[in-house]
């Protein structure tokens, strides 16, 4: 009931701010101006993501296949370290697929790696915002995310949700940790051995999210 009555009121009262989006994502990266992709959601089970486009076409004009950084611009940056981007995740909201605040969806490509004690950051539905999120963002480690992950599902609590929901006003104010290093967007996962530290853990070895 919370979920729904605040997202229908952030989603009523933020809709200048995204028809405002979804002008200058037309005007500065084209066309589609959002997108669906599908995430795991509440247990594993799929959903489909809206987000605001931030990047442009994946191909130039001679048919090469562009790098992130060349298909981000300043303006997609800018959605991005403001979390504008995020906005029509709203919807997912009031669908019942997401909660205000839980664990990001990650890409779909990277359930099967989970270990199963990382499996349990499913077992909550994913949220707009949430615990890593207000402590690092895409700067933390795979390692500290999954740990923040599981850290706010066993310490799951309404007044807990309130105070990741006032901390998140502040990270967006402050528009740090979009990145990891030296990728334009995310560092990506490609599971965790055994003993549970992460593999790859060269930059040159994980590579970033697409």
């Amino acid at each position: 009931m919370f979920d729904v009555g605040l997202g229908l009121c952030l989603g009523l009262g933020l809709l200048p701010v995204m028809a405002l989006v979804a002008l200058g994502v037309a005007v500065r990266l084209g066309r589609p101006v959002m997108f669906r992709q599908m995430r795991p959601g509440l247990d594993g089970r799929p959903f489909g993501l809206w987000k605001f486009r931030t990047m442009g076409p994946e191909c130039a004009a001679d048919g090469r296949v562009l790098e992130d950084e060349e298909r981000m611009n300043g303006f997609g940056r800018w959605l991005r370290a403001r979390s504008l981007d995020e906005l029509p995740g709203l919807l997912n909201v009031l669908r019942g697929e997401m909660s205000l605040v839980g664990p990001r969806p990650l890409l779909w490509k990277y359930l099967p790696l989970y270990t199963e004690r990382q499996m349990r950051r499913h077992a909550v539905r994913p949220g707009m915002t949430g615990l890593a999120q207000v402590n690092g963002r895409n700067a933390l480690g795979w390692n500290e995310r999954f740990e923040l992950d599981l850290a706010y599902v066993d310490g799951l609590s309404f007044w807990g949700d309130l105070g990741i929901l006032a901390a998140t006003l502040g990270v967006v104010l402050r528009g740090g940790g979009v990145t990891s290093p030296g990728c334009a967007t995310g560092a990506e996962f490609f599971g965790s051995a055994a003993d549970g530290r992460r593999q790859g853990a060269g930059l040159e070895d994980r590579g970033c999210e697409p």
